[in-house]
């Protein structure tokens, strides 16, 4: 039986290229396979009377969002569509995505969904949830019996 001079580098490359393949078989299969092309980044803030959540659109025109709001969630769904453009003689080459996308977001507590304000601006979709009224936190004087 031969020596073999073991080399950790070597190893390293060959998982780090493994690795590199099953990410990009997951990332192809997800655009290809649903139709999806992203998932937009939330941010969800409570206040006393309401929750505030914004979500990243950029590149997303207004008419190409459907908000709908329930008591115990918020579903947000869009396309970013691509222009088409053509250059002869070359290649063109994009990063970005394009497509459907829809993302549903469970709230921490019901909210008044009759309610739902809304403002889009620079990419920013911002939504305030009001709170129903038995979620906001009423102080409430608890009477003692008097003593005799």
């Amino acid at each position: 039986m031969a020596l073999v001079r073991w080399q950790p580098f070597r190893e390293i490359d060959e998982m780090q290229r493994e690795l590199n393949r099953i990410f990009d078989s997951l990332s192809s299969s997800q655009t290809d396979g649903v139709g999806l092309a992203f998932s937009p980044k939330a941010e969800l803030t409570e206040t006393p009377e309401a929750y505030e959540l914004r979500l990243e659109l950029p590149g997303i025109k207004s008419e190409d969002l459907d908000i709908q709001a329930t008591a115990s969630a918020i579903s947000i769904s869009g396309e970013r569509k691509s222009e088409t453009k053509v250059e002869e003689g070359g290649m063109t080459r994009t990063e970005f995505h394009y497509g459907k996308f829809q993302r549903v977001i469970p709230l921490p507590g019901r909210v008044d969904h009759q309610n739902v304000a809304a403002d889009y601006k620079d990419g920013i979709l911002r939504l305030t949830l009001p709170k129903a009224e038995e979620e906001k936190n009423k102080v409430i004087r608890v009477s003692l019996p008097q003593s005799q």
